[in-house]
This record gives C-alpha cells, structure tokens and sequence, in this order.
C-alpha cells in the first residue's frame, strides 16, 4: 500500500513539471532560444578570442653570433615562429626558472622545423660563444633551432630596450650585477610579434616565463601561429 503512494506521489510530481516546463521548452525552441544560449555565445567567443592573435608590429632586427660562431639575423628564422628571451648565463635569479620554461617549450615542439628559440645575452663580455655553448650542454637543449646569441654590449642593450621593449640593464646593487625582464616574446612566420589578448581584451604584449600560465599559454598560441 505505501509502494502504491510512493508511486502516486511521484507520478503527480512528473505531472506538476511537464506542465510547468514543457511550455516554456516548446517556446524556447520555436524562437531559437536553445542555440542563443549564453553558454553557446561564451564558447563561441572564447574560442575566437583564442584564435585571434594580436599583431604587434615587426620585431626588432638582430645579427649576433650563436653558440657555434655563426651569424644569426632575423632572416634565420624567417618562415618560423620562434620564442625570444633576454637573460646571461651567471644569473642567480630568474634565468634558471626561464631556462626551465623554454625547456618546457622546446619539448613541446621538439622535431619540427618550423619552431625555434633564441636567447639574448645581456652579458656578452662574459658570455662568448664557448660559454654559451657550454650553458647550452649544461642545460640539456637538444634542437638545433635553439640559438644563444651574444655581440656587441650596447647593440643587445638597445634591441632589448629600445627594440622590444623588455628592460635589461646593468646594476652593481644586485645579485649578479643585471636585471632584465622574465617576459618572453612570440614572433610568427612573417616577423611579427604577435600576443593573445587578456580577460578585459587588451593585448598582453608578451608572455609571463616564469609563470605556469604564461608558459601554456604561449604554447598553445604556438600552435595557433603554426597552423597559420
């Protein structure tokens, strides 16, 4: 007997709701409501804003000598998306966080040949081609399209603060003498940097290299700029 109320009880409620609801779906459903969701447009537009990458304008042009003795220009990486970074080989700070980050990266995009870094010493009068190449061994970069680059002490202070915008400097004040930015850069195919845009839809620039987030973001915009 309470199994037959128990039945009744629930049959009424099921009764209750189609009553309520099924109106409300129909109508829904008549005006196209169902696809104009406010979930479907956020996906719709999250997606898009993912895609859409920002140009900046034209990087900086460069030609420095790599870890191999090599002249390395602009021209080197042309038709590539490459990763840009300022750091110095003796730096105590954030240079082996950085290092790990573009670790993290190359790993990421070891083997394809439309991908490559560069690492910009702010310390060339320490860091010549054979230190270089050592920190290079030292830190366990295999590809080939990872060049250290060092050269003329003032050009490289320019290129980083007049060219691209990431402070470095020189300061006896702090721990291994120059401060110089975390931030990494990311240049397509054609030469120019290019950035996603941040929650309130203004460019970021650059990416964050000692962060988790900016390390994954810029991997997946990577992407992006190699499938363009």
């Amino acid at each position: 007997m309470f199994k037959n109320k128990s039945y009744i009880g629930i049959a009424f409620i099921v009764l209750i709701f189609g009553i309520y609801a099924v109106p409300k779906i129909v109508s829904r459903i008549q005006n196209s409501d169902v696809v104009k969701a406010d979930r479907l447009d956020k996906l719709s537009s999250d997606s898009n804003a993912e895609v859409a990458l920002e140009k900046i304008g034209p990087a900086p042009k460069f030609d420095l000598i790599n870890q191999d003795g090599k002249k390395v220009t602009n021209e080197t990486y042309k038709g590539k998306v490459y990763v840009l970074e300022f750091f110095f080989t003796t730096c105590p700070s954030i240079c082996p966080k950085m290092n790990q980050s573009m670790l993290i990266i190359e790993k990421k995009f070891f083997g394809n040949p439309n991908f490559g870094i560069v690492s910009i010493t702010i310390d060339p009068m320490h860091d010549t081609p054979e230190v270089l190449k050592s920190h290079a061994e030292l830190i366990g970069v295999k590809s080939s399209n990872w060049n250290f680059l060092t050269g003329d002490r003032q050009t490289i202070f320019d290129l980083a603060n007049k060219g691209f915008n990431l402070y470095a400097g020189e300061n006896s004040k702090v721990n291994g003498g120059f401060e110089h930015s975390g931030m990494f850069a990311l240049i397509d195919k054609n030469g120019n940097i290019r950035c996603r845009k941040d929650e309130f839809g203004n460019p970021i620039l650059y990416y964050d290299g000692l962060d988790k987030k900016g390390v994954r973001d810029i991997q997946q915009d990577i992407s992006i700029l190699l499938a363009e």
